[in-house]
């Protein structure tokens, strides 16, 4: 059991870190208030080969894995930059795109995700369905030898800044009549997708859009993988990744909280000329939040090193326990870091309730801290499933 990182993804973790300290949270928090995106960082970040460090080499990408984009999206976020579309760009659609593509679609898509000079998004989630894809409604049909996309997607990020979106619809099995899950790549651009920004009480340059879809007229070669029988494999191979790189984030935040008031709590000085961290009143918590943030650290660490070494079901149960530690320890930081700065952390200034939005989120999506501890108690527990 080795918690040492490579010397190569040491120097990641320090390269990383220093492009975003170099922007830092003040810039973050002025492209999001701005109504703008974070292109600049987004660019470096891809010429410097970071926003590519899980795909092949062969693609222009790093060659590494999981366990490198969780290190990119830990350190970005602990500079107080949580990039979302590292999830869903680098993450989903490139894991997805490179283990169930066809060769085409890995040559067209993955050099461009790889240098950040193209963006995909992801659209699973529906109104009516919530967190079962089993009751999806946007369907998938032959016509002739195209396919027609029909349905309604929401809670969908960074539509504006893609060029593609990944959608996953259902299809008719031939033989059963039944309906299986297939991946569609769709040009954002395309004649009968239309998109409705979502306002979101969450400080962040990503947006959110509800996406319409009413006969999307696709090309054969828009499915993802050779054949239908891809489609399953293909959802499921974005769903760890997803969730190892959203713990990641969460993770990343919580450090940037607690730095930033580990700072204040060690100079502040009110009474009797000691600062206020030498109270345990204020010290304690500050030292549990860390405590929290370090076990998800640990937890990320070991799913990120599962999935990367292709034990997918033990990935699957360590990426969603990381997923809920990180999600809990990150809200749990940024609420302890408020309460310590007192009325200056509610301050754009002090930077740290800018952040309370989010992380509230990170317990709620992509997967509910609810639904992954029914996971939990059916898979390793060993309980029937209550849902």
């Amino acid at each position: 059991m080795n918690f040492d990182l490579t010397p190569e993804q040491d120097q990641l973790r320090d390269a990383v870190r220093a492009l975003g300290r170099k922007y830092g949270h003040g810039y973050f928090v002025e492209k999001a208030k701005a109504g703008a995106h974070t292109t600049e960082l987004w660019q470096e970040a891809g010429r410097l080969g970071y926003l590519g460090v899980n795909i092949p080499t062969e693609y222009g990408g790093g060659g590494g894995g999981i366990t490198e984009l969780a290190i990119v999206c830990e350190e970005l976020a602990a500079a107080g930059c949580p990039l979302l579309l590292l999830v869903v760009s680098p993450a989903i659609a490139a894991t997805v795109i490179n283990k169930h593509g066809t060769d085409e679609q890995r040559k067209r898509h993955l050099p461009g995700l790889a240098d950040g000079s193209q963006k995909i998004v992801f659209a699973i989630t529906e109104p009516e369905a919530g967190s079962n894809f089993h009751r999806l409604g946007t369907v998938a049909r032959r016509h002739g030898d195209d396919w027609l996309l029909t349905g309604r997607k929401c809670y969908i990020s960074g539509v504006d800044e893609a060029g593609h979106v990944l959608v996953v619809a259902r299809t008719e099995d031939s033989a059963t009549g039944k309906l299986k899950p297939a991946l569609f790549i769709v040009p954002t651009d395309a004649p009968g997708l239309e998109k409705s920004k979502l306002d979101m009480e969450i400080l962040s340059p990503e947006n959110q859009f509800l996406l319409y879809l009413d006969d999307v007229r696709l090309p054969a070669d828009a499915l993802v993988g050779e054949s239908l029988d891809a489609g399953l494999p293909a959802l499921f191979a974005g769903l760890n990744p997803e969730r190892i790189t959203v713990a990641a984030m969460g993770a990343g935040t919580g450090r940037y909280a607690i730095e930033r008031a580990s700072e204040y709590t060690a100079t502040r000085k009110v009474w009797g000329g000691r600062s206020i961290g030498t109270h345990q009143g204020v010290a304690h918590p500050l030292a549990h939040a860390a405590v929290q943030v370090e076990l998800a650290r640990l937890m990320i660490h070991k799913a990120a090193t599962l999935y990367d070494a292709g034990r997918d079901l033990e990935a699957g149960v360590a990426g969603n326990m990381a997923k809920y530690a990180a999600g809990e320890a990150a809200a749990l930081a940024v609420d302890t870091a408020v309460q310590a700065l007192g009325g200056a952390g509610m301050t754009t200034e002090y930077g740290v309730a800018t952040l309370l939005g989010a992380v509230r989120a990170g317990r709620i999506a992509p997967v509910s801290r609810e639904m992954i501890l029914n996971f939990v108690a059916q898979h390793v527990l060993g309980q029937d499933k209550s849902y």
